[in-house]
């Protein structure tokens, strides 16, 4: 039977999952008037700023969790640092790969992050990965490759190329933020927004790409919020209780609820690679999943 500390933390990576779900589709949206290095910007900014906000009225009210007590300290550079620039590079190549692909599909490619977080976690940190995780592993990086797949000959779309390279990059990220897991969320949601916020902004300004309309970037803000800095404060607390490869093998039903959003938002007709890689990717996830 699982334990209250485990449920909560099952809770809190579903909650992760369901709000992260969001920032796929919506940005497609948004990306009619932003540009992609800003728009990765922007979300992350999104991100700090509300958690900043959140924390001061935390700390105003004199309330907090244990984990409030535990603030980031010296030790936890090297994995701040590796964090901020890992989530400089993601959105950004995630944003880039967007451009180029639909919604739904981009949203089923960010399973992938479940193998790059399972596999950094084996090699780097030595968390087990059980033989029947392996093997939806395998499954889920066979429907990626379906996904990415242009139709011609044996080559790859470099839309979908950039959404697996954002997916590496996040899945080195879980385990640096899982080093971190026992420091007050909070804290590290608004290290991780302004310092990857600000780092993607100087890389859109670099760029040349142009600051979008008041409309747009108080959407972009606010999407931001919601789908990074109240799903990467959840992240953090699940992975308290869960470790690494298990939170993210629960915060694998986010590509599905943003590829239905995708769908609906979109009214992509159905091809039948895509059909093929979403019945695989349930049964990689299904097999990643821990058992309860």
């Amino acid at each position: 039977m699982l334990g209250r500390n485990s449920r909560a933390g099952i809770a809190l990576a579903l909650l992760a999952a369901a709000l992260y779900a969001l920032s796929t589709p919506f940005s497609k949206l948004l990306l009619g008037g932003v540009a992609p290095n800003m728009m990765a910007a922007l979300l992350y900014l999104g991100a700090g700023a509300g958690m900043t906000v959140l924390a001061l009225g935390r700390r105003a009210m004199a309330r907090g969790d244990a984990a409030a007590g535990n603030p980031l300290v010296r030790e936890d550079a090297p994995y701040v640092l590796a964090m901020i620039a890992l989530d400089v590079a993601a959105p950004i190549l995630l944003m880039a790969g967007l451009s180029l692909s639909s919604a739904e599909t981009v949203s089923l490619l960010n399973n992938f992050e479940i193998v790059a977080t399972a596999v950094v976690a084996r090699l780097a940190f030595g968390e087990r990965v059980g033989g029947r995780a392996a093997l939806g592993i395998g499954v889920i990086t066979v429907a990626c490759l379906l996904l990415s797949w242009d139709g011609a000959g044996v080559s790859l779309s470099t839309g979908s190329l950039l959404v697996l390279g954002a997916c590496v990059c996040w899945g080195v990220e879980n385990n640096c933020t899982n080093r971190l897991s026992e420091r007050d969320p909070v804290q590290v949601v608004v290290a991780k927004g302004w310092g990857s916020g600000a780092g993607a902004l100087v890389v859109a300004l670099f760029a040349g790409d142009a600051l979008p309309a008041a409309a747009d970037a108080v959407c972009a803000l606010a999407l931001g919020f919601v789908a990074y800095g109240l799903s990467i404060a959840c992240y953090v607390r699940a992975q308290r209780e869960l470790g690494a490869a298990r939170t993210s093998a629960f915060y694998a039903v986010s590509p599905f609820i943003g590829s239905a959003l995708g769908l609906a938002l979109f009214q992509t007709p159905l091809a039948p690679t895509f059909v093929a890689a979403l019945a695989l990717m349930v049964v990689g996830t299904w097999l990643t999943a821990p058992r309860l």
